[in-house]
């Protein structure tokens, strides 16, 4: 079993990953750390969690936890990232693990010198759902991908939420915008080579709100908007020579209806539906970061390929700066 400590009481792990982790087949949390003692163990006795911890450094010292699971703000990932593998600790970071696709090249030092994995938090790349993509378009199941169309949308303006504060790497980009793009990569296998990009920014906040984008992936093009003042809203569509494949709530099934997808022919005489009603996709990500940590085969994100998906959120960045294309 592989012992988590959790850096921080934030929602998404209280909500989300603690009991994911505690639901896991091969890891289990041992240990909560919060910069407020009462807070650490108020969460701690809620999971039975054995230990708490008035401090990271404190948790990140302790011979109680093998691996540390880090919810903090974005500002703050690559600080903890480092600090916890150089405690020898095996790290799984929320996204977006870094705001600039250089500052992902400390953490892979910080991995490869202290022989440890550290993974960023991609939750969908361990889905059925986007599994079952891969193999269809692996197959030909809908000809030659000419194609891809996604949006991902929510609505909030809470000036205390750290999405809408620049200092704590807040926005709709690194927020959300890296979904599309990392699911797409997942599945086709491809990198894009140039963007082109729109952005707006709320003149409250300065944080980007809105992005509506083109991808050139040379083979075949993508577009997707985000936005986090808009109706919620997600669908990504594969459209092909001989059909597409709509993937009805990709990335937050439980919040934006059932987890499914439907393959079309390419004249609308055949489909199928393809449901996935639990998945737990926090599970799945736990226990193959927990596999991988404990050597054996396991296919989970690598710093390489979210430096990669970084550099095209950098490029969006710049891209909506100018007309015309922005080479990834």
């Amino acid at each position: 079993m592989l012992r988590f400590g959790i850096l921080s009481t934030a929602k998404i792990g209280r909500e989300l990953v603690v009991p994911a982790i505690q639901d896991a087949e091969n890891c289990v949390v041992t240990a909560i750390a919060s910069r407020d003692l009462a807070r650490a163990r108020e969460m701690a006795d809620r999971f039975s969690v054995p230990h708490a911890f008035g401090s990271y450094e404190e948790m990140l010292a302790s011979d109680k936890i093998d691996a540390v699971y880090i919810p903090l703000p974005t500002s703050q990932h690559v600080e903890w990232t480092i600090k916890a593998a150089d405690a020898g600790k095996h790290v799984l970071c929320e996204k977006p693990i870094a705001l600039k696709a250089d500052e992902i090249d400390s953490l892979i030092a910080a991995r490869d010198r202290n022989k440890v994995l550290v993974t960023e938090a991609y939750m969908v790349t361990y889905t059925p759902v986007w599994q079952k993509v891969r193999s269809l378009l692996a197959a030909g199941a809908i000809g030659r991908l000419r194609h891809i169309q996604g949006a991902f949308t929510y609505f909030n303006r809470d000036a205390g939420n750290m999405r809408n504060i620049p200092e704590l790497g807040g926005g709709g980009l690194p927020d959300i915008g890296v979904y599309p793009m990392i699911s797409t990569r997942f599945v086709t296998g491809r990198e894009p080579l140039r963007i082109q990009a729109v952005t707006e920014r709320d003149p409250e906040f300065s944080t980007d709100i809105y992005s509506s984008v083109k991808a050139d992936f040379g083979d075949f093009e993508m577009t997707f908007y985000i936005s986090t003042q808009m109706a919620a809203r997600q669908v990504m569509v594969f459209h092909g020579t001989d059909g597409f494949i709509e993937v009805k709530s990709p990335f937050n099934a439980d919040r934006y209806g059932a987890e499914e997808l439907e393959l079309t022919n390419r004249n609308h005489s055949e489909s199928q539906i393809f449901r996935f009603p639990d998945s737990r996709q926090y599970k799945r990500e736990a226990e193959a970061f927990a596999s991988a940590a404990l050597g054996k085969d396991a296919e989970v994100v690598t710093l390489e390929s979210s430096k990669l998906n970084q550099k095209v959120i950098d490029a969006i960045y710049r891209a909506s700066e100018k007309d015309g294309w922005e080479p990834v």
